[in-house]
């Protein structure tokens, strides 16, 4: 059995190496490292798989949450509620741009923003929300825009763990995730579904006039060099990774698709052991598995954490220490009560290796050591 990896990004670059380097080698020859032809060819691609007018490449995924905020033209003081149970780079850009973070509960099942939670959190300077598609599904958002619609606010999508999901309204209507709210963004992060070799991300969008915007926050503020119409930053995909991403992209529903089935057999092997909830995946919204993330009762989880590193096998804990516990956003608004969800997540969830590499006999190890330790 080969070396179980939590994303063997190896094994995936050696399947579509030649396309890679070839692709690679073109920009090299290029020299147009920087908004090079690369990054509108990638530009177009992603606009026509996610079906969205307009995508706005950027550095990085937390770069593209922070400049959607400042297209919008949210104010210091402005509050945006978003999740509790996530990386902090949703609320980081929130106290970076000096808006007010308002951090609520999930859902047990899904992780995701929890609706009453969400409603309950609303004030007169609730501005926007950020719903996060958390480990790999859509959080509810035909409700999330129902409210967003009643209140006048923005929907800020973090979609940087379920790029290729898609969510289907009540009416039958078929979306991409991303693609629902004002605006939406992701994250290229290597270990990313659709992920480049380096840093990387992407803005989404439908609306004209905030595209625009988007565009000139992007690149210094600029539409014409060296005029600066807006404030803006400096966060541009680079030629290499648009090429290397472009590529991906042409395999991106294949490798959800392995995702998906490698979950459904981690799923089954895990089904018949009361003390292993296995992911649930909502009716409204398909799963792209960007983490595939049990909760244990009965059992240590942090022993198991061990257990299995000391087996060869990774294994992570997404996140053990929630947002309204970090030092940096701590708030004396908060209090214990409103995150029961999340404060019992912290103490029984476990991600195990999923990526689109992943063999029967490394999942047969996986499951086996795992219910050798529960049942013991």
């Amino acid at each position: 059995m080969k070396n179980i990896q939590m994303v063997d990004l190896k094994g995936q670059y050696n399947k579509i190496k030649k396309e890679i380097d070839t692709s690679v080698l073109n920009v090299l020859d290029s020299t147009a490292y920087i908004n090079g032809p690369e990054v509108k060819a990638f530009q177009t691609d992603l606009e026509n798989y996610l079906d969205v007018k307009h995508v706005i490449p950027c550095a990085n995924g937390t770069d593209a949450l922070q400049i959607a905020m400042m297209g919008l033209g949210l104010k210091p003081g402005d509050e945006v509620i978003t999740a509790d149970f996530t990386f902090a780079a949703t609320v980081e850009v929130i106290a970076l741009l000096h808006l007010t973070p308002v951090l609520v509960d999930v859902d047990a099942d899904t992780f995701n923003i929890n609706i009453k939670a969400l409603q309950k959190a609303i004030t007169p300077k609730t501005k926007a929300i950020v719903p996060v598609h958390l480990f790999g599904q859509c959080a509810n958002m035909e409700a999330v825009l129902e409210i967003a619609k009643t209140h006048n606010l923005f929907v800020i999508e973090d979609n940087a763990q379920a790029i290729g999901a898609d969510y289907t309204f009540n009416n039958g209507v078929k979306k991409k995730a991303g693609t629902l709210g004002n605006v939406g963004t992701t994250s290229f992060f290597p270990s990313k579904n659709l992920g480049c070799y380096g840093d990387g991300g992407a803005i989404f969008t439908n609306d004209d006039k905030l595209a625009h915007t988007l565009r000139g926050i992007v690149n210094h503020g600029m539409y014409k060099r060296y005029y600066h119409d807006v404030i803006g930053v400096n966060s541009r995909l680079d030629s290499i990774q648009a090429a290397i991403l472009r590529i991906k992209l042409r395999h991106l529903d294949q490798y959800c698709d392995a995702r998906r089935k490698a979950a459904l057999y981690y799923t089954e092997g895990f089904s018949e052991n009361q003390n292993i909830i296995t992911p649930t995946i909502s009716d409204f919204t398909t799963h792209v598995f960007h983490q595939y993330t049990l909760k244990i009762q009965n059992t240590d989880r942090d022993a198991l954490h061990k257990h299995l590193l000391d087996k060869g096998i990774p294994n992570a804990i997404y996140y053990p220490v929630p947002l309204h516990s970090q030092k940096a956003y701590q708030d004396k608004r908060y209090n214990e009560s409103d995150f029961t969800v999340t404060n019992t997540l912290i103490d029984t969830v476990i991600s195990l290796p999923m990526h689109t590499e992943l063999e029967k006999e490394q999942q047969d190890f996986i499951i086996k050591t795992i219910l050798d330790f529960i049942n013991n």
